[in-house]
């Protein structure tokens, strides 16, 4: 193979490191979050068509699938590159010139930086695909999705047809635990099973200084609360993960009323698909008897979520080379255990074999702050980097040598 084509890819990526930047910034300072990517789909839209690419608006004008249409076989099999748009309602507490100017949003998870990643690696392979600088033609689209955060997104995206003709898809992640200049890569389950978990608790409203006359929910939430978070473990095997979390408590108008009912919003994330058969039924049972001792009706649902990335091993051997390459040996790291965080990439992989890596993005320049942090912040050399890999893995999927990525002999060649 001639190994030319991997300077020329570097250099194309060098040569839009800027912009990249440059897009990564405008959308950390006019975040959108999950629901209302109008103004970002629209000037993603605009930016790729205008650079030639075939583009088609998601649903309701958010998100965007562009195809690399420069010499493209429609026979050959099809990548597609995910990349998350959409923002978070957290206050941006950085004073940074690219900090968000929209009150109680920001960018606190890096889908700007997935977007701009993205964009880098799709417009380089369209520079040299158009120029004949790769070993062969590489068949890549775009998949740019709203909604990630409400676990939405990508089958909205779907359900318009952004799979369509697609055989393979892979994403990447920041990852503040990471350095720059380092990739964390796992084969298998990658997260955990997210379910979006509601509870509705009934009384009877009261006055507050008569709660034997009220059936207090605000008593019953306490104790269920309470409840959640010592029995969950207990009941699960400490080699199984579970976490359950009340993030939202909704009730009650009046400081000096007892409220008629009271709602629990939360998550519950397991990695194994009986342990979570089996804690949705504990948390059940727990509601249930909870509300016998309380004199309360409580009503547990699960709804939404996501199930858990699997990463497909032939494609996670394919960016461990095509990071190998980029970064040199030290800088590939293997995950060792699951995140307990979800991602609705999942919903991708019901379709099609699929991978996503971590790509750190902390210097002593910027980065460290946590995922969902009001602090959070990249080093932004993060985006060269993850392009850089993303280009190559897409180079290498195409190579039309390999007759899929399942071939056993694509587990063990070069680069």
């Amino acid at each position: 193979m001639n190994q030319s084509w991997q300077a020329e890819l570097d250099g194309a990526i060098d040569r839009r490191y800027d912009e990249m930047v440059a897009l990564r910034r405008q959308m950390h300072a006019h975040p959108e979050p999950s629901g209302e990517e109008y103004n970002t789909s629209l000037a993603m839209y605009q930016k790729l068509g205008d650079a030639g690419f075939r583009v088609r608006m998601g649903p309701d004008g958010r998100g965007v699938v562009a195809d690399l249409t420069e010499g493209i076989d429609v026979q050959r099999p099809l990548l597609a590159l995910r990349a998350d748009m959409d923002a978070l309602h957290i206050q941006d507490a950085k004073q940074v010139e690219y900090r968000s100017t929209r009150p109680g949003v920001m960018h606190a998870c890096g889908h700007d930086a997935h977007t701009a990643i993205v964009h880098g690696a799709l417009t380089a392979l369209s520079e040299l695909q158009s120029t004949g600088a790769l070993p062969w033609p590489v068949n890549v689209r775009a998949v740019f999705q709203p909604a990630e955060e409400t676990c939405k997104g990508a089958c909205e995206m779907i359900e318009v047809g952004a799979l369509e003709g697609v055989d393979a898809i892979l994403a990447n992640h920041v990852d503040p635990s990471r350095r720059v200049g380092r990739i964390g890569l796992r084969a298998g389950v990658l997260t955990a099973n997210c379910d979006d978990m509601r509870i509705r608790i009934h009384g009877r409203g009261g006055h507050a200084a008569r709660p034997h006359e009220a059936r207090d929910p605000i008593a019953a939430a306490a104790q269920l609360i309470n409840a959640l978070y010592l029995f969950v473990p207990r009941s699960t095997d400490s080699m199984d993960a579970v976490v359950v979390t009340i993030g939202q408590v909704i009730g009650g108008d009046n400081p000096n009323v007892i409220p008629e009912w009271l709602e629990l919003n939360g998550t519950m994330r397991t990695l194994d698909r009986d342990v979570r058969k089996k804690t949705a039924e504990q948390i059940r049972k727990l509601a249930h008897g909870i509300g016998q001792t309380s004199d309360t009706s409580i009503d547990v649902q699960f709804a939404g979520g996501s199930r858990s990335v699997d990463n497909d091993p032939p494609l996670i051997e394919m960016l461990r080379r095509a990071a190998e390459n980029a970064l040199g040996r030290e800088g590939i790291e293997s995950i060792p255990r699951p995140s307990m965080g979800a991602e609705d990439f999942a919903f991708y992989l019901d379709h099609v074999p699929g991978a996503m890596a971590r790509i750190g993005c902390t210097s002593e320049r910027a980065g460290g702050a946590a995922l969902h942090s009001p602090n959070f912040d990249i080093d932004e050399e993060a985006l060269r980097v993850a392009a850089r890999v993303m280009a190559r893995s897409a180079v290498l999927w195409s190579d039309p040598n390999q007759e899929s990525t399942t071939d056993p002999q694509f587990m063990h060649g070069g680069i």
